[in-house]
């Protein structure tokens, strides 16, 4: 999902900086409700171990170029279900920095396009949550379907940010439309791992009920809302 140097340049360049900025914005409306329910020592716990877990994402899962950008294994409506929305978009955006701090400089100008196109379809997902998961479900509870249905939501709003990044800096030459017709292709498969995925750790989840006050997963993750 990385958007490649080279791009978007220019002015145009500019609009990742203003999509970002809503996207902080908002992670740091969802961040106020998170200390609210759970406070600071939680919503930092889990903020570093989403952080964590998004640097190992991008470093040690397999990822390969395919047309305009690169296909990941993100994991975003794993975290999402896990820790939070709040603690999972820090730890997107903060993964991402510090993987682009260490190990890929070259990616640091087009930070603000990469952390929108991570952290808008998490925005989705949560919507999503709401709508389809009923009050009284406790997230361990989740089926298959419901699991399906957030992953595809990431992943589908990834694959959308990543062709208007390329539909804004390149055109829409055929040329364009092929490599971003091949990245959405690939990159659409995550979508059978990621439910699965989803429902592995979920199933994990279930045996730490004992561990549901101590701060480390979201309150919905064992509890109603």
């Amino acid at each position: 999902m990385h958007i490649e140097p080279g791009l978007v340049t220019g002015a145009k360049a500019l609009v990742g900086f203003a999509t970002a900025a809503a996207a902080a914005g908002v992670t740091l409306k969802f961040a106020w409700d998170s200390l609210l329910e759970k406070g600071l020592a939680s919503l930092a716990l889990r903020s570093l171990i989403a952080t964590a877990a998004v640097f190992a994402f991008f470093e040690i899962l397999p990822h390969y170029p395919v047309g305009v950008s690169e296909v990941h294994l993100i994991l975003g409506s794993t975290l999402f279900l896990i820790l939070g929305a709040a603690p999972a978009a820090i730890g997107l955006a903060l993964g991402l920095l510090i993987q682009g701090l260490l190990f890929a400089p070259f990616d640091l100008p087009q930070y603000g396009m990469n952390v929108t196109t991570l952290l808008v379809p998490l925005f989705a997902v949560q919507a999503l949550a709401r709508r389809i998961i009923a009050p009284h479900t406790p997230y361990v509870d989740l089926d298959y379907r419901q699991a399906l249905a957030l992953s595809t939501a990431y992943q589908g709003g990834v694959v959308a940010w990543v062709a208007f990044w390329a539909f804004l800096g390149q055109g829409f030459g055929a040329e364009n439309v092929t490599s971003i017709l091949a990245f959405g292709s690939a990159y659409m498969l995550v979508v059978l791992i990621e439910p699965l995925a989803d429902l592995a750790v979920l199933a994990g989840a279930k045996s730490l009920r004992g561990l549901a006050g101590s701060g480390l997963f979201t309150h919905r993750l064992h509890h109603a809302a």
